[in-house]
């Protein structure tokens, strides 16, 4: 008789790192694939992973269940853009039935090229809120920076999601010489449809065509145009994720800064990342990682790995920005998930 193998019960063991603290937040990377090719991110010609490496939809949801039930409250589907993934509204829907079942809440990271299509599946599945990768309300300046985007789908993508119900927030990516006059134009932008923006400042990840140094501004002056203009608040908001936020005169728009260059935040990181290959890595600006694919097909200790990923995880990212710097690490952000 053929030998058969089964996983191992998982386990309930709180996921705390060492250095203590309490990692809460999953980002599921579902694809390293993208219908966008912009310039900080990614490279022209890109070499995406071949489908035997990848996770399947089964085993992607298989594994984020194990992280739920060690503890995990909120999962976010990053890419690469999550909407190219096949099977993309399976694995939603199967997640969003853990939702007051150890699970907070499911959200998404697009660009919103396929949103109008999918944002009445992410309503169904129980997805109340997302944010979308706009870094330029001019068309000419968004094809520049997409290399393929055209901005009118991204806006009605946004209405889209906006008439399902669901919460947007805009991720503006601050590129000097690229978007500086966009600011003000995007917070009024959010403001009358109903959005959110946080502000980015460009992090090393993966060789690109450009030195990325010559598009780096420190979030505190890109927005000082609008600081001339409003008064900012801080508030006390919470989503998970490392922004700091502030209210803004007159304006009904929450501002959200994340500064990873500038203004370091890992002391209070709550984060891991699953990539698509089934990779845990500890740290965005790192390469250490535990491969839990071969662990999950092959009936070994997926949960032993996800420990020993735990007890690796670095205090604090590398990321810096000189001019003809070599990339923190070599993979781009599409293969580690944002």
């Amino acid at each position: 008789m053929a030998a058969t193998f089964s996983q191992p019960a998982a386990s309930t063991a709180p996921l705390i790192d060492g250095h203590g603290r309490q990692i809460s937040y999953l980002r599921l990377s579902v694809t390293d694939r993208c219908d966008l090719r912009c310039r900080y991110c990614m490279a022209e010609d890109m070499v995406f992973l071949p489908k035997s490496a990848v996770l399947n939809i089964e085993e992607m949801g298989d594994l984020a269940e194990r992280f739920v039930a060690r503890g995990i409250r909120r999962i976010r589907l990053t890419g690469g853009e999550p909407l190219v993934r096949r099977g993309i509204d399976m694995l939603a829907m199967r997640l969003g039935a853990m939702i007051g079942h150890g699970l907070d809440e499911l959200t998404l990271t697009t660009n919103g090229m396929r949103l109008a299509e999918y944002a009445p599946m992410l309503a169904t599945a129980g997805v109340r809120r997302i944010n979308v990768s706009l870094d330029t309300l001019d068309p000419a300046a968004f094809r520049h920076i997409t290399r393929v985007g055209d901005i009118d789908v991204a806006l009605g993508g946004i209405a889209a999601a906006r008439a399902a119900g669901i919460a947007v927030k805009i991720n503006m990516v601050a590129l000097a010489g690229l978007n500086e006059d966009q600011l003000l134009p995007m917070l009024n932008y959010c403001a009358a449809s109903g959005c959110d923006l946080t502000l980015i400042e460009t992090m090393p990840l993966g060789e690109v065509e450009s030195d990325r140094s010559d598009h780096y501004i420190p979030l505190h002056h890109f927005i000082a145009p609008l600081r001339e203009a409003h008064a900012l608040y801080p508030v006390d908001k919470r989503t998970g994720g490392p922004a700091h936020y502030f209210a803004i005169e007159d304006s009904p728009v929450t501002l959200g800064l994340i500064t990873p260059l500038s203004d370091n935040f890992c002391a209070t990181c709550n984060r891991i990342r699953l990539t698509v290959e089934g990779r845990v890595y500890m740290c965005l600006g790192q390469d250490d990682h535990v491969d839990l694919r071969a662990a999950l097909r092959g009936a070994g200790d997926v949960d032993g790995l996800i420990d020993l990923a735990l007890a690796g995880k670095p205090r604090a990212h590398d990321f810096h920005i000189e001019r003809k710097s070599t990339p923190a690490v070599a993979r781009h952000m599409s293969a580690t998930g944002g």
